[in-house]
């Protein structure tokens, strides 16, 4: 995780006889060290890079048309949207929900340094909106959400990792991979609470399966926690549970005899046609460490965790090897098998309310929008028309 300071752009300073305007406005240092400490103190990481990259671009843009950023005025603002709206990222037309991202961006550096918010003015609202009806007409636009990835397309993954793993090297990055994905799934997590969970959150419940803490997430910043449950499978190749257990012990192996270890271990291990979920095992060495940890290419388990970038490029690997095309995984991403639970779930008749108590979301509304994407006949009374 990025902890550090949050720097904000250099940017040309106040000279008359430059014809640029600072982005700090009169104040200067003073300004921008209350932006500064206002986004540290109070914002999670994430939203932190997330201000920081906005604010950047938008300072940038401000220098090049040489206006004022801090503060800037509506009429400003404004011309930034429109102008952002034809423009494109990596291949795909801006969305209104990132314009409106970088509006909030703007509000927030100026409400930090006690600054009117240019972003609520009704010029801005008014181009916002526009914006908005014109690319939900636009040919040239498509949905960027990340396909859901659903039980059988993990069972597929999984299985195919292992049927190709042959070297230990592959054995011990399947081992990792299967309990990634598995437990991605059962536990509907974000990406980033995948990339946080430590040894010390997992906990074997004999009834239940593995609860597994949750410290913080996007919609719960304050840390006032949520238990996830990855429940015992009916069969051995698809039990979360299990997919855990095989990588706890190649994690115990390597504590405890590093590579040495973890190749005997794996050279001894069982044929996998059973479960192994009920085994008590060891614990790892350090209960605070990540579970889901980085393997260097000698087959050495890091002490660093994966982060969320590289458990998407896990996800899209996996898929790649096991037969998905191209075009598939260019729709796959970490947030993929959370999509694919609430799929899953409602296509199985699951209540928005049972579904939110292990996806964490905050309103129906948001499970709402699966139903409407992922499974529009569910409840539908199209299938009682009698076709």
């Amino acid at each position: 995780m990025d902890a550090s300071p949050m720097s904000l752009p250099a940017v040309p300073s106040a000279d008359p006889g430059a014809g640029q305007l600072s982005p700090w406005g009169s104040g200067g240092d003073v300004a921008k060290a209350r932006v500064v400490a206002a986004v540290e103190q109070s914002q999670a990481t994430a939203t932190t890079r997330a201000y920081r990259s906005d604010w950047n671009r938008f300072a940038r843009w401000c220098a090049t048309n040489a206006v004022a950023a801090l503060p800037a005025a509506p009429e400003t603002v404004a011309s930034y949207l429109a102008e952002a709206a034809d423009e494109t990222a990596s291949g795909h037309l801006y969305s209104p929900t990132t314009l409106r991202r970088w509006v909030a961006s703007i509000n927030f550096f100026h409400r930090a340094a006690n600054e009117p918010t240019p972003g609520t003015s009704q010029l801005v609202v008014s181009t916002l909106s526009g914006l908005q009806r014109a690319a939900a007409r636009d040919p040239r636009r498509r949905s960027r959400r990340r396909e859901a990835l659903r039980l059988d397309d993990i069972d597929t993954m999984v299985a195919a990792a292992r049927e190709s793993a042959s070297t230990w090297p592959e054995q011990l990055r399947e081992r990792r991979d299967s309990a990634l994905l598995w437990l991605a799934f059962a536990g509907a997590f974000r990406r980033s609470e995948l990339a946080e969970l430590r040894f010390t959150d997992m906990r074997l419940h004999r009834e239940d399966g593995l609860h597994m803490r949750v410290r913080t997430s996007k919609t719960d910043q304050e840390g006032r926690g949520q238990i996830k449950v990855a429940p015992f499978g009916r069969e051995h190749h698809r039990c979360p549970v299990c997919a855990y257990r095989r990588w706890h012990q190649i994690v115990c192996a390597f504590d405890g005899g590093g590579r040495a270890a973890v190749i005997r271990e794996l050279a001894n291990a069982e044929p996998f046609t059973r479960h192994v979920c009920r085994a008590h095992g060891t614990s790892p060495a350090d209960s605070l460490a990540p579970v889901f940890r980085r393997i260097d290419k000698h087959g050495n388990v890091s002490d660093s965790r994966l982060s969320g970038a590289a458990i998407h490029g896990v996800i899209r690997a996996r898929a790649l090897a096991a037969g998905f095309s191209e075009e598939e995984v260019q729709m796959l991403g970490g947030h993929s098998p959370r999509a694919g639970f609430v799929t899953e779930a409602l296509s199985n008749g699951a209540s928005a309310h049972a579904i939110m108590r292990q996806t964490g979301h905050a309103t129906p509304s948001t499970v709402e929008i699966y139903a409407r994407e992922r499974t529009p006949a569910q409840n539908n009374a199209v299938t009682e028309l009698g076709f």
